[in-house]
C-alpha cells in the first residue's frame, strides 16, 4: 500500500482502500464499518475454466473499486414457488467475497466469520439482503466474509472430464483467498469460523471432511445439515438425467457448448419428473433437487459422519443444531401443510423411516401423532433433525468438541402457523427480518422486542463461539446431551428431540446409493 493509500484507509470518513494479495480494492464505510463488495477470489470459470476446479485470480493494476456485490452464479429461477435471484450485476465474475469490517487495520486481528448459503445445492447468492452482514459484524465487533459458489450442474453435477463437488472447490478456494488476505482488512486468519445454513450447513459439514480444507478454519457452525449425501453411481445416474433434458451426454466438453444461464434449463425441467426416477434414486427424488455433494473418495473421500467420527476434525470446534419445525416451511410452500391423510403418512414413514420397520416404530413412539404429524415429523427428523444431531455425537466420538442447539421460537408471520420452521434462523441471525424468507416469516409490521432479543442473542453467542469457542453453553457430550434450545425464554437441556434419537440411534447416514 502507497503512503496515499495508507493516510486514505486511516482517514474515517475516506473510502477505505485495501491491498489485496491480487491487487488494492476500495470499499465503502457504512453505518460504522468499511465493507467490500464483490472481490474475486478466482477466475470466472467459463471458457477452458468451465466445469473445472477454481483457477487463482491474475492481480490487477491500480485500485478495483469494490462498490456492488459481484453476479451470481448461474442458477434455476425458483424452489417450489419461491423465486431465487430477482436483481443482481451479470457477467461471469460469479466467485467473489465481500468483506464486512469495523476496520481494515492489520494490527486488529479480530476474528472471521465466513459465511456459506444454503438452497438446496441449486440457489443462493452472497449478494442477496438476508446475507447483509453488518449486524453481525457490528455487534461481534469482528469480520465478516460471505462467498459466491457454483450451485447446480456448473457447480454440483457429476461429469466425466470434471473433477466433484467443484462448489465445494469454490468454497476451499475462497477459504484459501481469507487465509492470504484476511488479515490486510483486520482479520486473524488463524481464527476463522465457517458457519453456513441448510446446503450451506451440508457444506461445512463436508468442508470438515475434506482434506483440501484442512487448516483453513479453526471453528464450524453447521445449522440444519442435509442428511443428503450421493454415491458417485447415483449422481453419474442424475448427470446423466440431466444432460439428456439438454439434449447432450454428462461430459464437461459436451455441455460446455451450452450458455450457463442457459443450461439451468435442464435443471429445471428434470426438477418435476424425479419421481419417475424413484426405482432407482429412491429417497432423494422426494427432495426436489437433483444435486447433493458426491462422495467421491478423492474432492470428498467418506461422509462427513464418517470422517468425524474417525477423528477428521478433531481440532476444529464444532456448533450443530436445527429447527424444531423444519419441513413444516417445504409443505406450506407446496400448499400442503397440514393435509397428509393417513396414505401418504404411511408412505411418508415407510420411505423415510429408520430400518424396514420404520412405519411401526414411528407410530409406536408418537401414539397420539396425526397423519399430518407423523408425515412431518418424519420427513424433518430425516432430512435435517438426525444429520444435524449426528454431525455433533461423530465429532465427540472423533475426540472433538461439539455444541448441540435447537430453534424452537415460533415464525409469527402467516399467523404462526410455520413453527420453528426451516430457515427460520437466518433472519434472527442476521437480523434480516425484512429480506428474502424474512418477509414471509415475520409479519410485515417488523419484528416485535421478541424476536430482536432472540435474534441479539443469536449472534452473541455465534460471534462469542467465533471468538473463544464457547457460544455460552455446556459442549454435547454422550451422557447428559446438553443442547441449548432457542426461544422466547432460552434454557439448556437434555436433547429435546430424545424420542426421535432413540430411533434414530443405529442410523449411519451413508451415502444415498443407486438401487438398480
Amino acid at each position: 500500500m502507497t503512503t496515499a493509500e495508507s493516510r486514505e484507509a486511516a482517514a474515517g470518513s475516506a473510502e477505505p482502500v485495501v491491498r489485496a494479495a491480487a491487487g488494492a480494492v476500495r470499499g465503502r464505510r457504512e453505518d460504522g464499518l468499511a465493507i467490500f463488495r464483490g472481490i474475486p477470489f478466482a477466475e470466472p470459470p467459463v471458457g477452458e475454466a468451465r466445469f473445472q476446479a477454481p483457477r487463482p485470480v491474475r492481480a490487477w493494476e491500480g485500485t478495483r473499486d469494490a462498490f456492488t456485490f459481484g453476479p451470481p452464479p448461474p442458477q434455476e429461477s425458483g424452489f417450489m414457488g419461491r423465486t431465487g435471484v430477482l436483481e443482481a450485476p451479470t457477467g461471469d465474475d460469479w466467485l467473489t467475497v465481500n468483506v464486512w469490517t469495523p476496520e481494515p487495520d492489520p494490527a486488529a486481528r479480530r476474528p472471521v466469520m465466513v459465511w456459506i448459503y444454503g438452497g438446496a445445492y441449486k440457489l443462493g447468492h452472497s449478494g442477496s439482503p438476508g446475507y447483509d452482514a453488518r449486524r453481525i459484524a457490528r455487534d461481534g465487533g469482528l469480520v465478516v466474509v460471505t462467498l459466491n459458489y457454483r450451485v447446480g450442474i456448473e457447480g454440483f453435477a457429476h461429469l466425466d472430464g470434471a473433477p466433484a463437488n467443484r462448489g465445494l472447490l469454490d468454497q476451499v478456494a475462497a477459504l484459501e483467498w481469507v487465509r492470504e488476505n484476511i488479515a490486510a482488512f483486520g482479520g486473524d486468519p488463524g481464527r476463522v469460523t465457517v458457519f453456513g445454513e441448510s446446503a450451506g450447513a451440508g457444506s461445512v459439514a463436508s468442508l470438515l471432511a475434506m482434506p483440501s480444507a484442512a487448516g483453513l478454519f479453526r471453528r464450524a457452525i453447521a445449522q440444519s445439515v442435509p442428511g443428503t449425501f450421493f454415491s458417485g453411481e447415483l449422481a453419474r445416474d442424475i448427470a446423466g438425467a440431466l444432460a439428456t433434458e439438454a439434449g447432450l451426454r454428462p461430459t464437461a466438453a459436451d455441455l460446455a457448448t451450452v450458455d450457463p444461464r442457459r443450461l439451468t434449463s435442464a435443471g429445471e425441467a428434470l426438477g418435476p419428473k424425479m419421481r419417475q426416477y424413484e426405482e432407482t434414486w429412491g429417497k432423494v427424488v422426494h427432495t426436489q433437487t437433483p444435486f447433493s455433494p458426491v462422495v467421491d473418495g478423492e474432492v470428498l473421500p467418506t461422509t462427513p459422519w464418517q470422517a468425524l467420527a474417525a477423528g477428521a476434525a478433531r481440532d476444529v470446534e464444532l456448533i450443530a443444531g436445527h429447527n424444531r419445525d423444519e419441513y413444516r416451511l417445504f409443505l406450506a410452500l407446496s400448499g400442503r401443510l397440514g393435509e397428509a391423510g393417513e396414505e401418504e403418512a404411511a408412505a411418508a414413514l415407510r420411505t423415510f423411516g429408520p430400518g424396514p420397520d420404520g412405519e411401526r416404530a414411528y407410530r409406536a413412539a408418537f401414539p397420539d401423532a396425526s397423519p399430518a404429524e407423523l408425515h412431518e415429523r418424519v420427513q424433518s427428523d430425516w432430512l435435517f433433525h438426525m444429520p444435524s444431531l449426528r454431525l455433533a455425537e461423530a465429532q465427540v466420538a472423533g475426540g472433538g468438541r461439539a455444541h448441540m442447539y435447537e430453534l424452537t421460537w415460533p415464525a409469527p408471520g402467516g399467523g404462526g402457523a410455520l413453527g420453528a420452521c426451516h430457515g427460520l434462523d437466518v433472519p434472527l441471525l442476521f437480523g434480516t427480518f425484512d429480506a428474502d424468507l424474512g418477509m414471509l416469516l415475520f409479519d410485515a409490521s417488523g419484528p416485535s422486542p421478541e424476536a430482536e432479543a432472540l435474534s441479539s442473542r443469536f449472534r452473541a453467542a455465534w460471534t462469542a463461539f467465533a471468538a473463544t469457542g464457547d457460544p455460552g453453553w455446556p459442549a454435547y457430550d454422550p451422557g447428559r446431551r446438553l443442547t441449548q434450545v432457542f426461544d422466547a425464554a432460552p434454557e439448556v437441556t437434555a436433547y429435546p428431540e430424545e424420542v426421535s434419537r432413540v430411533l434414530w440411534q443405529d442410523h449411519t447416514f451413508p451415502t444415498l446409493p443407486l438401487l438398480s
